[in-house]
């Protein structure tokens, strides 16, 4: 089973709304980055999409993180730091922050797109270096919250 077919499964397994999100946001995300890799973990807590320039977990930059009721986008390297004029971030760690998404028209928001943009020019190794788009499975978990 190629990874594209498994990935349309696991977002199978949420409510048709945060499916739709899901498949929505992940199209908004490819749109800004087509050469992206994109490594999939279908863990515990989360189905999560991360968008990096290489196949290494140390390089994904943000990802998407959907749990039963609703999805993140996550800002996997520097989230203290980015500009956040608005206040919009969310989280209190040392690398990571992240922005709920209630629709995929969140990620249109310029203060969303300026979170986006100053994270891939922050990164090692930004994604827009990346050359060429790849779906990875990276690992799925045999236990796991429900998803509805």
């Amino acid at each position: 089973m190629d990874a594209e077919t498994q990935l349309a499964e696991f977002v199978a397994r949420f409510s048709p709304e945060v499916q739709d999100r899901i498949r929505d946001c992940r199209s908004k995300v490819e749109a800004r980055f087509p050469t992206a890799v994109q490594l999939i973990y279908d863990n515990y807590n989360f189905l999560v999409i991360s968008f990096g320039p290489t196949d290494r977990p140390s390089d994904v930059v943000l990802s998407l993180a959907a749990y039963a009721s609703g999805l993140n986008l996550n800002f996997l390297q520097r989230g203290p730091e980015l500009p956040d004029p608005a206040s919009i971030l969310r989280g209190t760690g040392k690398v990571v922050r992240n922005v709920r998404l209630d629709a995929q028209e969140d990620l249109d928001r310029p203060e969303v797109i300026a979170l986006i943009d100053a994270a891939d020019a922050l990164a090692s190794v930004p994604i827009g270096k990346s050359e060429r788009r790849r779906v990875i499975i990276k690992s799925v978990s045999a236990k796991q919250r429900p998803r509805r």
